[in-house]
């Protein structure tokens, strides 16, 4: 039994985001046989996050630290210029948090200290001087500059077109450059001084072993709950029915705001020429301004913002889609999508981590609004076939990426 203390940069529960979520399910994994301290930071009354994670003290030791740090807009423009650091690096900085670490590892002998993501990579190697010294673990989410990388890629695109030329646009570019080069500095700082990386994906620790090459790696991939995310029985649609092209996926997150834009203003109009009863459901937490507009009352698509649940909405999908042209690792969204058996379409990008999926197998690929478009039109026009993809992705899933089968691939590093 080891003793893991796990420093988060936001609550792993209730697990709704990717971060959340890969965070929680490892969490409970490690728990049935290790005993876990969790510190992490949380918005609420001291009182009231005690209270809101109440869950997560049923699998371990939760510490709150409520000061969290908070950056305006001119702070973030200001670091960017004048910081060698980038803005990851700056997100969580916080004395409280710090205090509250040297505290912990003061009390306590940890055999690991495992660092989520890189916003928390400089916590992870706060000094300890226990004998022997715990293994220093970080958990790259994703590789980061690769991602503001492929970010700055599109946002130079998006220039090129006069409808997606808007002030966020004109602002990314340049911070995206800016961003790539300060993150691929400090993550290699901060990987060459950890025991053992673990990434996501063989692409992410491909791109990761090229900034620190004598860094251990070890892949741990996302996973999904099987149990949770399992095919129901879909309704039959009636002939004047809209088919629902669904998304679901944090609303705020770049990545997503680009996919949902692309998909709604360069794909969906190919779409339906061919077939008007398409409808556009998009599903997720706080949707930025730009995605909230393209709710319209015609019902053509409909922006269904922090609902409770995501599953009665793929359930009603005819179609789930990853229109998704930024990002890195492996899309939780993905495998929860073909843990339900449901007929998709995703870009290359988006399918990007799982080596096992393959066109016209699981899935549809397309990566140009008109291929994207055929594939979609594809599944709505072979109802068997969309069926016969989405049963193989399920046992995909199953075999590969459910939680039960990820957990021990971290504890054989441990």
């Amino acid at each position: 039994m080891a003793r893991i203390l796990m420093l988060c940069p936001y609550p792993p529960y209730p697990p709704r985001s990717g971060g959340a979520l890969r965070m929680y399910h490892l969490l409970v994994g490690l728990a049935r046989r290790h005993r876990i301290t969790c510190l992490t930071f949380g918005t609420e009354l001291p009182t009231a996050a005690s209270d809101h994670l109440q869950p997560l003290h049923d699998f371990c030791t939760v510490h709150v630290v409520t000061d969290t740090p908070q950056r305006t807009l001119w702070q973030r423009t200001w670091t960017t210029l004048a910081s060698p650091l980038p803005d990851m690096a700056l997100r969580n900085a916080s004395p409280a948090y710090t205090a509250a670490l040297h505290e912990l590892v003061a009390q306590h002998p940890f055999d690991v200290i495992l660092a989520e993501s890189i916003e928390m990579a400089h916590y992870g190697l706060h000094p300890i001087e226990h004998t022997p010294p715990p293994l220093r673990i970080l958990d790259q989410f994703n590789a980061e500059y690769v991602l503001q990388r492929r970010a700055a890629s599109i946002d130079f695109e998006n220039l090129l077109h006069t409808d997606s030329r808007t002030s966020r646009t004109l602002a990314a570019v340049p911070y995206s450059l800016v961003q790539w080069g300060k993150l691929a500095h400090f993550e290699q700082q901060m990987m060459r001084q950890y025991d053992r990386v673990l990434t996501v994906s063989e692409e992410d620790r491909h791109a990761l072993h090229q900034l620190c090459p004598d860094t251990p790696m070890t892949i741990v991939p996302n996973g999904v709950d099987t149990i949770y995310f399992q095919p129901r029985r879909r309704p039959i649609p009636t002939a004047d029915a809209p088919l629902d092209l669904v998304f679901t996926g944090t609303l705020n997150f770049r990545p997503n705001v680009d996919g949902v834009l692309w998909f709604a203003r360069e794909v969906l109009p190919q779409i339906w020429l061919r077939q008007p009863r398409a409808r556009f459901v998009v599903v997720g937490r706080s949707p930025v301004p730009e995605l909230v507009a393209l709710h319209n009352e015609q019902q053509q698509i409909i922006v269904a913002a922090d609902v409770p649940d995501v599953r009665p909405y793929m359930e009603r999908a005819a179609v789930y889609v990853v229109p998704l042209r930024v990002g890195g690792g492996i899309r939780l969204k993905l495998l929860e999508a073909l843990a339900m058996s449901l007929p998709i379409v995703s870009t290359s990008l988006g399918a990007e981590g799982v080596p096992e999926l393959h066109h016209s197998e699981q899935l549809l690929l397309g990566d140009t609004p008109q291929t994207f478009a055929a594939a979609v039109l594809w599944l709505l026009d072979m109802p068997q076939l969309a069926e016969h993809m989405g049963k193989r992705g399920r046992q995909l899933v199953r075999s590969h990426y459910d939680w039960s089968v990820i957990v021990p691939r971290l504890e054989a590093v441990l």
